[in-house]
């Protein structure tokens, strides 16, 4: 009952408060907002002096890392024909991917087995379980994250994902 009593009064100064919240000040200075600040953002984001890398890798070289024969399925995206095993990379500017490494990391340390810092870069990490890897790895050229899963030859491997996930990240163009 008391919890009942209570709706009423928070809602009313939710109301009260919305339009001052979502108004804000106005900031403009009485100019014309059309005119805008005189910064360009890119399609992705990103401050414009800091671009996103390209995919760094062909169907070719993907296939030489994995060690088995990879498509281009588009967007930096290689599969093996069947739809079963999957290397992804993607990418991003230097500074989206310093905004989004820690996240990253701990969804990583809640999702895989192992989790390790490595040597690349600015700061980068790799993480396996039985049927997958990440690695993510920021330098000064860009921001990538590369992801395998369901490679059975490299999950029935010895050192399972990690020394695949190794190869992939010499590969890239740091």
């Amino acid at each position: 009952m008391t919890v009942r009593r209570l709706i009423a009064p928070v809602w009313c100064s939710l109301l009260l408060l919305l339009p001052l919240v979502a108004c804000g000040p106005d900031d403009t200075g009485g100019a014309d907002p059309a005119a805008g600040a005189g910064v360009e953002v890119d399609a992705g984001g990103d401050l414009p002096d800091v671009p996103r890398p390209e995919c760094p890798f062909t169907a070719a070289e993907v296939s030489e890392i994995v060690g088995q024969p990879m498509e281009d399925q588009g967007t930096c995206l290689f599969g093996d024909g069947r739809g079963v095993a999957a290397l992804t990379v993607t990418t991003a500017s230097p500074i989206a991917g310093e905004a989004t490494y820690d996240y990253q990391r701990q969804q990583a340390t809640a999702a895989y087995r192992e989790v390790k810092d490595v040597d690349k870069g600015r700061k980068a990490y790799l993480a396996v379980k039985d049927i997958g890897g990440e690695a993510v790895v920021i330098s000064d050229k860009g921001s990538f994250t590369v992801i395998l899963s369901s490679f059975e030859r490299i999950g029935a491997s010895s050192g399972g994902y990690e020394p695949t996930l190794r190869k992939v990240l010499d590969a890239l163009p740091l």
